[in-house]
């Protein structure tokens, strides 16, 4: 047998390192980043469109007609109860006041006269001058003369009302709203535009709607035992998508469903010391359904065939296994997963899974390992 070229030998060589170090890789596994479980509390979020109302909202209205005469506020402005907004001219119930207290004086001298007139025939009828037909006649007059005085007083007191309606004043702390009429201009009862809108903010109500099937499902959690409950504070979105810094609570429902829409309107009621929310706003309330012992898995760690969501747990000498779990919600990015499919402290490869099937053997890496090698 001849001995082997020195080139054929280096190449023999050469493949037997290759072949050794493609088994040493294999015998090490796929490095694949892992992360271990654990548990931890997470929320599942719902969020409904609401609207914002002060807690009292308020048309101010005439009650009067009369022209408008002066303006003590401005729009935007706060108030408190009873500070005077608007003056009506009141003029014409004045003069309405002195005719009604005259007609009042009139009837007293009525009064009086009708007295005067029983005090006279007494001593006539008790002699027997006159007939008691007479009598009962002037009792009767005098009795008129009280009814028509007490007529002309209330007449009078209304009139007083009216007057005192020209004077308009705050029935509750709050901001005011626009103000459309302008010194000088008629106002009226009948118009259809209030003078203002005045609106206690101090407080606010949120209100929003959500579905049959959502509320019977939120009120089922609400007096749930387990663990699993809703939360009783709510939180507000704001428009520019901040989330107000006041926690708030449930307090109303409409108590019906609406047929035409399936839904029901509920309010949430929240402190707003700082006037930041005004009637009018809009929001979006946040309801949470919370899990203090949850197990989260990246939603990137999953696979889905069909309708299943799988991932890859490895087992204790590194080998993975495909594993079928359920999901209770998501919460960023990562899905709560429900019942005992998992376990803290079980580990789950979290990328490469298109690399993976059933009894691969993986190199698990840290995040910083991950790092550092894709440096």
């Amino acid at each position: 047998m001849k001995p082997f070229s020195p080139l054929v030998l280096g190449i023999l060589l050469s493949l037997g390192f290759s072949g050794c170090a493609e088994e040493e890789v294999e015998d090490k596994g796929i490095p694949l980043p892992v992360l271990t479980l654990q548990e931890e509390t997470a929320a599942i979020s719902y969020k409904y469109l609401g609207s914002i109302e002060g807690v009292e909202n308020v048309q101010i209205r005439p009650q009067v007609e009369g022209i408008l005469e002066q303006i003590y506020v401005d729009e935007g402005q706060y108030v408190n109860k009873g500070d005077v907004l608007f003056k009506i001219n009141n003029q014409p119930y004045v003069e309405d006041l002195k005719n009604a207290m005259a007609n009042v004086d009139l009837e007293k001298a009525k009064l009086k006269k009708a007295k005067t007139e029983i005090e006279r025939l007494r001593p006539l009828i008790e002699n027997e001058v006159i007939s008691e037909v007479r009598m009962e006649t002037t009792v009767a007059d005098y009795e008129v003369a009280q009814s028509s005085l007490a007529k002309a007083e209330a007449e009078a007191a209304n009139m007083r009302i009216n007057m005192g309606f020209t004077t308009i004043k705050a029935p509750v702390d709050g901001l005011m709203g626009r103000i459309p009429k302008s010194i000088g201009n008629v106002v009226k009862k009948s118009d259809s535009e209030p003078l203002t809108v005045l609106s206690n903010v101090s407080e606010i109500y949120v209100y929003f709607s959500m579905s049959e099937s959502d509320y019977l499902y939120f009120e089922r959690m609400m007096k749930d035992s387990s663990s699993r409950k809703m939360n009783p504070d709510v939180k507000l979105v704001l428009a520019d998508g901040s989330v107000y810094d006041k926690v708030g609570t449930i307090d109303a429902n409409s108590g019906q469903i609406n047929r035409s829409t399936g839904s029901i309107t509920l309010r949430a009621h929240f402190e707003n010391p700082d006037t930041l929310l005004r009637t009018g706003n809009t929001g979006k309330i946040l309801m949470e359904q919370i899990y203090p012992n949850a197990i989260l898995v990246p939603q990137s760690a999953t696979t889905s065939i069909q309708d299943k969501r799988f991932i890859f747990v490895l087992n204790e000498d590194n080998t993975v296994k495909r594993q079928e779990i359920k999901i209770a919600g998501r919460t960023g990015n990562d899905f709560i997963v429900s019942g005992d499919d998992l376990n803290a402290k079980d580990r789950i490869v979290t990328a490469g899974l298109d690399k993976l099937s059933e009894g691969v053997l993986v190199k698990p890496l840290e995040q910083g390992q991950l790092l550092t090698q894709n440096n």
